[in-house]
C-alpha cells in the first residue's frame, strides 16, 4: 500500500507541469489578458481540483456500494488511460526543460514528511514521549534541515529555499497547505460519520457531500472578484475564517442532526475553500520568477499534498486517541465516534485559525513590499 501510494504521488507531481499554461508559460509574468485573466485561470484550476476530489467521494461511494473495495483502485485505470489520450491531444505544448531531476532533494523531502506523519499517527498508541515517536520527530527535523542545506547548494534543486524569503509566496504556500488541511479533515471523517452514525449507505454518503463541490464552483468566482477588489489578504483571510467556522459547526453534528443542517455546515466550508484556494494559488504563481514557473506548480502540489496528509493524520490521531479504549456497540459506539469526531474537528479548526492569522499577516507584508517596490 505504501509503495502504491508513493507511485501515485510521483505520478501526480509529474502532471504538475501541465498546470503551467494556466499560470503562465516560462517567460511570461502573467498569462495573456493580464491579472484578471490569470486569476480566472487559477480559479478554474482550483475548481477542478475540488470538483475532482468530491467526484471521487461520490464515485467511490457508488463503487463500494456494489463492488469490492478493490474497485476503488481498479476503476481509475481505464479513466486514467482515457484522460492520458485526451490530454496528450488538447494540452498546449510548453518549452522543454533540460534540467534533470533532483533525486536527492526529492528523497529527503519524502523521507522527512514520512517521518513527521509517522510520529503524528503513532503518537497516541505508542505515547508522545516514547522513544519511537520522539525519534520520528527528531528524524523529520534532521531530514528537513538537510533538505534545506541541499537546496541551498544544489545547482537545480527541486525546491529552492531562498524563494521562501518572499512573504507573498511563503504565505500562499502555507495558506494552501492549511486550506487542504481543513478540507481533508472533513473528507476523512465525513463518510464515516454519515455511515456509522447517521446510517447512510455508501452511495448516500458519497452523494451527500456533492453539494460541497457545487458550492466551491460558485464561491470560487467570488474569490477571484474579492482578490481583485479587496486584496489577497482580506479574501484569503475570509476564506480561512469560514473554513474554521465550518469545522466548528461540523463538530456540533450528531446522530440527531438533520441533513439540511449538515448541508449548511458544508456550504460554509465550500464558501471558505472557494474564497481561499484561487487567491492563495495566484499568490504563489505570481511570486515565482518566470524562469521557475515549474517550481511554482510543484510547490503548490507539495503544499496541497502535505496539508492533506497532515489533516488526515491529525484528525485520525484524535479519533484513535478517543476510541482507543473501545467503543461498545450500537448507540454507544455512535456516541463515542461523534465525540471523537468533534475533538478532531475542533483541533483542526484551531490549527486553521492560528495558521490562517499568520497567512493573512504574510500576505499583507507581501502587498506592502510590492507597493514599496512599485
Amino acid at each position: 500500500m505504501a509503495a502504491g501510494a508513493d507511485q501515485h504521488g510521483v505520478a501526480g507531481r509529474a502532471a504538475d507541469p501541465a498546470e503551467r499554461p494556466a499560470h503562465g508559460r516560462p517567460g511570461e509574468s502573467e498569462p495573456v489578458g493580464g491579472r484578471g485573466h490569470a486569476l480566472g485561470a487559477v480559479a478554474a484550476w482550483s475548481t477542478a481540483i475540488g470538483a475532482g476530489g468530491l467526484a471521487g467521494n461520490a464515485g467511490g461511494g457508488l463503487l463500494v456500494q456494489y463492488l469490492p473495495w478493490q474497485a476503488l483502485f481498479l476503476a481509475y485505470v481505464p479513466l486514467a488511460l482515457a484522460l492520458l489520450v485526451w490530454v496528450s491531444r488538447v494540452a498546449p505544448r510548453v518549452p522543454r526543460q533540460t534540467v534533470g531531476l533532483d533525486l536527492p532533494g526529492s528523497a529527503l523531502l519524502a523521507l522527512g514528511a514520512s517521518a513527521l506523519l509517522f510520529g503524528i499517527i503513532e503518537g497516541p498508541g505508542r505515547g508522545w514521549l516514547s522513544a519511537t515517536v520522539v525519534g520520528a520527530f527528531a528524524l523529520a527535523l534532521v531530514l528537513f534541515a538537510v533538505f534545506v542545506r541541499h537546496g541551498l547548494r544544489a545547482a537545480h534543486p527541486i525546491l529552492d529555499p531562498r524563494l521562501f524569503r518572499l512573504p507573498r509566496l511563503r504565505a500562499g504556500s502555507i495558506g494552501i497547505a492549511v486550506t487542504f488541511f481543513g478540507m481533508f479533515a472533513l473528507f476523512y471523517v465525513n463518510a464515516q460519520f454519515l455511515q456509522y452514525v447517521k446510517g447512510y449507505s455508501p452511495v448516500q454518503a458519497g452523494g451527500a457531500i456533492v453539494p460541497l463541490a457545487l458550492g466551491m464552483m460558485v464561491f470560487t468566482k467570488f474569490g477571484v472578484r474579492g482578490a481583485e477588489r479587496c486584496g489577497e489578504a482580506r479574501t484569503a483571510g475570509a476564506g480561512l475564517a469560514l473554513i474554521t467556522a465550518g469545522l466548528l459547526l461540523l463538530s456540533t453534528a450528531d446522530a440527531h442532526a438533520s441533513y439540511l443542517l449538515y448541508l449548511v455546515f458544508l456550504v460554509v466550508m465550500s464558501a471558505g475553500a472557494g474564497l481561499a484556494m484561487p487567491t492563495l494559488s495566484h499568490a504563489i504563481v505570481a511570486s515565482v520568477p518566470a524562469s521557475r514557473s515549474g517550481m511554482g506548480s510543484g510547490l503548490q502540489g507539495a503544499a496541497r499534498e502535505l496539508g492533506a496528509a497532515l489533516g488526515i493524520a491529525v484528525v485520525g490521531t484524535a479519533l484513535s486517541a478517543r476510541l482507543a479504549s473501545g467503543t461498545g456497540h450500537g448507540a454507544a459506539a455512535a456516541t463515542a465516534f461523534t465525540d471523537a469526531m468533534a475533538l478532531g474537528y475542533r483541533i483542526a479548526a484551531g490549527v486553521v485559525l492560528v495558521v490562517g492569522a499568520a497567512v493573512v499577516s504574510g500576505l499583507r507584508s507581501g502587498a506592502g513590499a510590492r507597493r514599496s517596490g512599485a
